[in-house]
């Protein structure tokens, strides 16, 4: 069974690789699901690292469906990431209603000619999983991250077993709150793959007398968060400058 760890750093990439893992998807900002990794970190990673990296292709949290300029930043940061040789990118765009953009998919999956292609947890959305499955059999995924959409993927085992007995192509990954508790489940059903973090908390440095940083009310995933021309005009008028 491959084991694939998500790291957020070159430090977790580092402990992950030390373990034995077989393979690493890249990315940052676990806390909201994944992002994009800095050219920083991806350069660095491609110095240090030598087992398989798949690099998330995520330009912001929040739902799946993005703009035309989201969506030309998604295909520049895989033309990116290709050009550096990285063995594979995970990503995926859904329509408003939550079905899977097969259009915009397959644009990505053409771009990433060449590399794997996974299709990540965007598909926990699909009001219908095994139609979904079929249509991304049809565009030629490689591989299909998912909690079976439930919150852990051990609770959602049953539907991963029904795409995987469905599918002759794609590789079924499940993923989220998968361990070493859970791990041998997965093996025993068949699955050739899993998804995993392995974080655990670290403290590093005492803030109990310092200010939050963190903004929980832009966390929201049904919102979007975005500059307010308004909000600017009204404190350029405050200094007299409109």
């Amino acid at each position: 069974m491959i084991v694939e760890v998500c790291a957020s750093s070159l430090k977790s990439a580092l402990i992950a690789q030390s373990a034995g893992v077989d393979r690493l998807e890249l990315c940052t900002a676990l806390g909201v699901g994944g992002l994009t990794p800095s050219y920083g970190l991806l350069k660095s990673v491609k110095e240090q690292i030598h087992i398989p990296v798949h690099v998330l292709i995520r330009p912001r949290m929040g739902d799946f469906t993005y703009n035309d300029h989201e969506f030309q930043m998604m295909l520049d940061d895989i033309e990116i990431v290709k050009s550096m040789g990285f063995e594979g990118v995970v990503s995926g765009v859904l329509n408003q209603d939550f079905t899977i953009d097969i259009n915009r998919t397959k644009e990505l999956m053409n771009a990433a000619s060449g590399m794997t292609f996974t299709f990540h947890r965007a598909f926990d959305w699909v009001p219908n999983p095994e139609q979904s499955l079929k249509e991304l059999e049809v565009l030629g995924v490689d591989i299909l991250l998912s909690s079976g959409q439930k919150s852990k993927a051990i609770d959602g085992i049953s539907l991963l077993e029904r795409l995987q007995l469905q599918t002759n192509s794609i590789v079924i990954m499940p993923g989220s709150g998968v361990n070493d508790s859970t791990v041998t489940q997965f093996e025993q059903t068949g699955f050739k793959a899993v998804h995993l973090s392995g974080v655990v908390a670290e403290h590093k440095i005492g803030l109990t007398d310092k200010i939050a940083m963190n903004s929980s009310s832009m966390l929201l995933e049904e919102n979007s968060y975005e500059t307010s021309a308004i909000v600017l005009k009204r404190l350029q008028k405050a200094l007299g400058k409109s």
